[in-house]
């Protein structure tokens, strides 16, 4: 599925992979940003790649990031690599992520992913672990 494949979104819209402004780039109503928030527009799975990203994060003077996200192996893994590249501290919250490549069969590459993220890359925790630590 490369940039710009048509699909159906799942309430029937017709949408394109990475396109901004269709339903593959929407933002949850639930996580919708406040005022002054940074908004980053993402156009490939990694989310530093051609994005003002990094450049926000040392402005804010961000040295941990805390990640969720869908397609663990994909998009959630490709960021958080490129993270660690730039310095930055990861954790991945494992219950905000989730894995629909091969959510079909007897087993998907998200537990690769952890596996992967934890033994190389960042931490992997829960977001009820990561709310009490931060409280």
């Amino acid at each position: 599925m490369a940039v710009g494949t048509n699909v159906t979104a799942p309430d029937g819209r017709e949408s394109r992979i990475l396109i901004k402004d269709t339903w593959n780039t929407d933002i949850l109503d639930e996580l919708r940003p406040q005022a002054g928030d940074p908004v980053i527009y993402k156009t490939r799975y990694r989310g530093f790649y051609r994005t003002e990203l990094d450049s926000v994060l040392k402005e804010l003077g961000v040295q941990w990031l805390i990640v969720a996200g869908a397609t663990t192996s994909v998009c959630v893994e490709s960021t958080i690599r490129d993270a660690m590249y730039r310095d930055y501290s990861c954790v991945l919250l494992a219950d905000c992520t989730e894995e629909p490549i091969g959510h079909q069969f007897p087993r998907s590459n998200r537990e690769a992913s952890l596996l992967t993220i934890q033994t190389l890359f960042g931490w992997v925790s829960s977001s009820a672990e990561v709310i009490k630590a931060l409280a």
